[in-house]
Parts: C-alpha cells; sequence; structure tokens
C-alpha cells in the first residue's frame, strides 16, 4: 500500500505543478486534515500505509487546493493568536499579520484599571480579532460588527465555540451604528478593507478569485473605509482606535488619524519590519 510519505511527495509535487505557494505545508495540512491528526504527528508517520477510504477522502480536497481555493475555506478552521477558529468560504481567512494588531491593543491597555474594557471590532469577518482579545484578556466585552451574512455566520460560530458568549456580542451594520448609543466603546480595532481597487486583480488566485471582495476593497487609493471609521471611531471611543494598514500606507492613514485629531498617533510594524497598525489615543484626560 501507499505510505503516508509517498503521499506526501506526490500531493506537493501536484501542487507545485498547480502554482501553489507553499504546496508542502498545503499537502501536510490536507493530508492531517483527513486523518484526524496534526502536522507535527504526521512527521512520525511517515510508513504508514494509506487506506483506499483516506485516499478517496483526501483527493476532492487536494483538487480543491489545486483550484487555489484557501486551505483554511478546505479543512474549516485557522490557528489565529493561540486560538482555533472557524473559517468558512465567503469570509476573509486570518492572517498571521493581523496579530500585530492584537498584540498593540492588548499592550495599550494593559495598565488600564481592573475593570471592564469595551472592544469594538469593526469589520469583524470570522471574529478573530475581538475574540483573540477577549480569550487573552478576561476584562474585554467586545461588540463584534460586520455587513456580511457569512461572515457574521462565521463569527456567531466562533463564540459559540469558544465559549464566549457572555463577553462578546456579533451585530449587523455598518462601522459603529449596530452598537447602541447608550452602550460604552473604550477602544476600536478594524482591520478594515484596504487594498487598491485596481490591485486585487494583480493578487494570489487565492485572494483574488475566492476571498470577498467586501473584506479586500479599499476603494481607488485603499483608504475608503478609513476616511469613515476615523470620525466614526472619533465621536463614540472613550480612549482610542487602533486599525490594520497595508505595508506602504502608514503615512498616509497616520495623517488621516492627526486630520482626525487623535493623539499619540503611531505607526507599528509586524514580525517582517513592515508598517502594519496605525494607532492613536482620544486627546483630553481619561473618562471617569
Amino acid at each position: 500500500m501507499i505510505t503516508l510519505l509517498d503521499v506526501l511527495r506526490r500531493t506537493e509535487a501536484w501542487l507545485v505543478e498547480r502554482g501553489a505557494p507553499s504546496a508542502r505545508r498545503d499537502a501536510e495540512l490536507l493530508l492531517a486534515h483527513v486523518l484526524g491528526t496534526t502536522r507535527l504527528q504526521l512527521y512520525l508517520m511517515y510508513d504508514r500505509p494509506l487506506t483506499d477510504a483516506e485516499l478517496d477522502a483526501l483527493r476532492p480536497l487536494v483538487r480543491r487546493r489545486g483550484a487555489r481555493e484557501p486551505v483554511a475555506w478546505i479543512t474549516g478552521d485557522v490557528g489565529f493568536h493561540a486560538l482555533e477558529l472557524a473559517v468558512t468560504p465567503g469570509v476573509l481567512v486570518p492572517r498571521p499579520d493581523t496579530e500585530t494588531l492584537v498584540e498593540a491593543a492588548l499592550a495599550a491597555w494593559a495598565d488600564a484599571p481592573d475593570a471592564p474594557i469595551y472592544v469594538a471590532d469593526v469589520g469583524c469577518g470570522s471574529g478573530a480579532i475581538g475574540l483573540a482579545l477577549a480569550a487573552a484578556d478576561p476584562r474585554v466585552r467586545v461588540y463584534a460588527t460586520d455587513l456580511s451574512d457569512a461572515a457574521l455566520a462565521c463569527a456567531r460560530d466562533n463564540v459559540a465555540r469558544l465559549d464566549l458568549a457572555d463577553r462578546v456580542a456579533v451585530l449587523r451594520g455598518p462601522l459603529l451604528t449596530p452598537i447602541p448609543a447608550a452602550r460604552p466603546i473604550d477602544w476600536v480595532v478594524s482591520n478594515p478593507p484596504y487594498i487598491p481597487t485596481a490591485v486585487i486583480d494583480t493578487l494570489e488566485p487565492e485572494v483574488r478569485d475566492h476571498e470577498p471582495r467586501l473584506a479586500l476593497d479599499g476603494g481607488p487609493d485603499g483608504l475608503t473605509v478609513y476616511r469613515a471609521l476615523l470620525p466614526a471611531a472619533r465621536a463614540r471611543a472613550r480612549h482610542g482606535l487602533l486599525v490594520e494598514i497595508g505595508y506602504d500606507q502608514g503615512r498616509a492613514v497616520s495623517g488621516l488619524f492627526v486630520e482626525h485629531g487623535f493623539d499619540a498617533v503611531q505607526v507599528l510594524q509586524d514580525a517582517g519590519r513592515r508598517d502594519r497598525v496605525v494607532a492613536g489615543r482620544i486627546p483630553g484626560p481619561p473618562p471617569s
């Protein structure tokens, strides 16, 4: 019978022919998913023969990846900031770069008093940012908003999976409007669509042909949503705003922060030393 290592090698070679940028990793993730194990455990199972049933289960998943469908959609989950999140077709796949935003937010309120911290996660998608914040800090209470029905369903599934329904509410609507005016918002966090419209068609097929345009398209210059979000956050947030940005948008987005009256504006870099987050605080003494 064909061994696990043989299948990995053949799958990797087939995916390389179809342009998959991380063919070996993809092959391991798909095979681990079929076998109900982890990528690490595969290294201890190289001589294990695969059954016909296992091969039959693997083949359609590999074909989907060969068509450049995101791996997370195929397996149904993705790791993000120590969490395992469900991700369904039609929902943006959380990226490791976005963990920079999570870490920046946690650092921003690390010294806050031991009291609830109310966070609005705008354009929440799968819920990754808000759920990571709530899981990491028991003080955090999250309002997660989005316009996409697919994203809202996925986020609600993740809230239930992580047993965070007592601290995370998922709401349908644009920006901060779904959050009742009487509810406090201390911080706003967001990974908005920021790719210029004309650039989207130049991206990898995983993004260009599969991921939702609503979560990608930032308008002609990539800044359309920032121009709407900043004044809304300035009017509602008691402490500040943190947003993810494209690697070349640090100067433009930080300029918008200054233009809208934020203090202590910073451009923060990700692990690859690329601009990734802009943070700003509401001026004046903190609310009592």
